[in-house]
């Protein structure tokens, strides 16, 4: 077709995918494709803001790496994340709530026996002893695999350190829920923190006046045959961060009470000369027919 103009442009390329074979690509690309000329026609994109865009998305994706997620990071801080996460995983009420994965999760986290392991092994910060069940229906479920993963105390996960590698890993490890669906570990208490800043989207976030900062959370995704994988973040109620998450990630329900406790015998049952703390959080999980 030729005379294309700025309105007629959209028509001949939504009829170009005409021919799609699969029809979910062709509904994603005919929205796609309507959506993003609408966008450019609704606020006049310039050829220097376009090239900009392009711009912009090429270092996100070179900034990518094993470790390193940065359009995973540019999902979640523009809600996206949360958003598709929310949609594919609507529970009823009781069931744990879905939260958005982030970029630090690695797969092959180190193996630990359901109980008094010592995931910090020496990272400074204050002792935090958790204990959790995994349920469904009112039920224990027994050999759930527990994967768990947090930052320190400065903000940094493991990952972060140039040094590290999958068999020296730290705050992250696996479990299997023993025959009542309970899991315990000693670790330290999270802190809140900003999201990695020195890339593209610590650009998109000081251009927009918005903050960085994430309440403080430990990640957990639980997996068990015949139920919906569960991933999820376990906030510190009373952080002052849980309403502007910079990833959009809270839940009421995935809120914990981080206990403080005065020096004395721990829940593993060793004694603790100063104060430490304590959680205690049941995950419910949704079967799957």
């Amino acid at each position: 077709m030729r005379n294309l103009d700025e309105l007629t442009i959209t028509g001949e390329a939504l009829r170009r995918l005409s021919e799609t074979p699969d029809p979910r690509i062709k509904q994603i690309m005919v929205s796609l494709i309507g959506h993003i000329h609408e966008f450019a026609r609704d606020v006049r994109l310039t050829e220097g803001e376009w090239l900009a865009g392009i711009h912009f998305l090429t270092r996100t994706g070179q900034l990518c790496s094993d470790v390193r997620q940065e359009f995973i990071l540019l999902s979640d801080t523009l809600g996206l994340s949360q958003l598709v996460v929310a949609q594919n995983h609507s529970r009823p009420g009781g069931v744990s709530e879905q939260t958005v994965f982030g970029p630090f999760h690695v797969e092959g986290a180190p193996k630990r026996p359901s109980h008094s392991s010592d995931i910090a092994e020496g990272v400074s910060g204050e002792p935090l002893y958790v204990t959790a069940q995994v349920v469904a229906n009112g039920q224990p479920v027994a050999d759930a695999e527990v994967d768990t993963w947090h930052a320190d105390a400065e903000g940094f996960y493991d990952v972060q350190d140039e040094h590290w590698s999958v068999d020296n890993a730290w705050l992250r490890a696996a479990f299997r829920t023993d025959a009542d669906g309970r899991i315990s570990f000693k670790s330290i208490l999270p802190k809140s923190y900003p999201i990695p800043t020195d890339g593209t989207v610590g650009e998109m976030l000081a251009a927009t006046n918005r903050s960085p900062m994430r309440p403080a959370h430990i990640h957990f995704k639980v997996e068990k045959e015949g139920f919906d994988p569960l991933i999820t973040h376990v906030f510190a109620e009373g952080d002052e961060f849980l309403d502007s998450d910079a990833v959009f990630g809270v839940r009421g329900s995935c809120i914990g009470d981080y206990v403080r406790r005065e020096p004395g015998v721990t829940p593993s049952g060793e004694k603790s000369d100063t104060p430490f703390f304590t959680l205690d959080y049941r995950f419910t999980l949704q079967p799957v027919a």
